[in-house]
């Protein structure tokens, strides 16, 4: 019964992102096809009008693209935590053996793209920008994927979902240490508090969300007065959501998870897309080692280094291939891994802020997560007719 909700659960979570992908690109699409028009202006300065919220000694204002970013990309990452937590208890991460290969994958397809990127850019602006292509874009993979292939075997949907969702353990590791701002301590032990209080509330078995809710919209606002990045409080928020459940009624977490995936799919990401996607493609491109370094990373670094720890997990014994995937197949996976979108784009902002070197790591981003999925295709195309034959 179990093992039927869970398969349940994965079928929905996988037909919401593949819907959610491609309105996604068409978001981004559109913002590309703005930012190029004589309309430029209206949409870059659109995104800049200031929205304030609070009264006058207690108020946060923020421009309405900085709202998205900071507060509304905390939901999305609610529920890549939720997500995270779910796997990591029932999922395909609960046992070593089963987890073993999407965490070794991950890791190699973060390490070597920050690794290559580095070679490109060694010192300057451009050094900050290491976390580029460390991300694989979830929404995008799966939607690329339900393309090219799909008859694909569930065993490599799953283990592509899994490695994504590893990944994204790694981005909000990286986002929280490396591209947070300077630490206010006031506002960090005011974010301590309502965590140790959250803790408390799932410690003796509140299931209500409300007050989750409201002690976590508070605890967004101090984590983000801290110089941590707000989307950083969505994830610690997601793991003291309780994971139990009383007699037929379905454990918060699930319901607050299936709550949240339309809402992330089809209003939060398409809105960062249509926010953050537009990039001027005029004359020549300036810091292009940037630029280089990010489409290097994601269509060299990514497919190498999920394949490498691969190899090496399935050579020592650690872990073993999912069944109906092949080596050739692996291949067109860690490639669609290669698809860094909205997680890339998002560190992109926090690494540069505005200016050149942002557009260069956009025109990166755009240029090697496309390229990834054509490679991909190629490769999982191959492999479909190699099997058919």
């Amino acid at each position: 019964m179990l093992k039927k909700i869970q398969l349940t659960t994965f079928q929905r979570f996988l037909r919401t992102e593949t819907v959610g992908g491609s309105i996604l690109l068409l978001c981004a699409v559109v913002a590309l096809v703005l930012a190029n028009s004589p309309l430029a202006t209206v949409y870059e300065q659109f995104w800049q009008i200031p929205i304030t919220i609070g009264i006058v000694d207690h108020s946060l204002s923020l421009t309405l693209q900085q709202w998205i970013n900071d507060a509304l990309m905390a939901v999305f990452f609610l529920l890549v935590g939720l997500e995270i937590k779910r796997e990591l208890l029932v999922g395909e991460l609960a046992s070593v053996k089963k987890a073993a290969l999407p965490i070794a994958c991950a890791i190699g397809g973060m390490i070597v793209p920050a690794a290559i990127y580095w070679m490109f850019n060694r010192t300057g602006i451009g050094a900050r920008g290491w976390g580029i292509p460390m991300a694989t874009d979830i929404a995008f993979a799966l939607g690329t994927l339900a393309l090219i292939a799909p008859r694909a075997p569930i065993g490599a949907k799953v283990f592509l979902t899994a490695l994504a969702i590893v990944d994204d353990m790694g981005a909000v590791i990286v986002i929280a240490f490396f591209y947070s701002d300077a630490i206010a301590l006031g506002a960090l032990g005011g974010a301590a508090v309502l965590l140790l209080i959250l803790i408390g509330f799932n410690a003796i078995r509140v299931r209500h969300l409300w007050p989750y809710w409201i002690v976590g919209i508070v605890f967004w606002y101090f984590v983000h007065e801290s110089g941590i990045h707000g989307t950083v409080a969505g994830v610690l928020l997601a793991f003291t959501m309780p994971m139990y459940a009383s007699e037929g009624v379905t454990a918060p977490i699930l319901r607050l998870e299936h709550a949240l995936h339309n809402f992330s799919a089809f209003v939060v990401m398409p809105l960062f897309a249509f926010a953050n996607a537009g990039v001027r493609i005029t004359g020549p491109v300036q810091h292009a080692a940037i630029g280089l370094g990010v489409m290097a990373g994601l269509i060299i670094g990514k497919p190498l280094g999920v394949i490498a720890a691969a190899l090496a997990a399935v050579k020592s014994g650690l872990a073993k291939l999912p069944n109906g995937l092949s080596w050739m197949s692996l291949l067109g996976y860690a490639w669609l891994a290669g698809i860094g979108f909205t997680m890339s784009l998002f560190i992109a902002m926090l690494a540069f802020g505005e200016g050149r070197p942002l557009n260069a790591a956009k025109l990166g981003t755009f240029a090697g997560s496309l390229l990834a999925g054509i490679i991909a295709a190629i490769i999982l195309k191959m492999t479909a007719r190699e099997k058919s034959n």
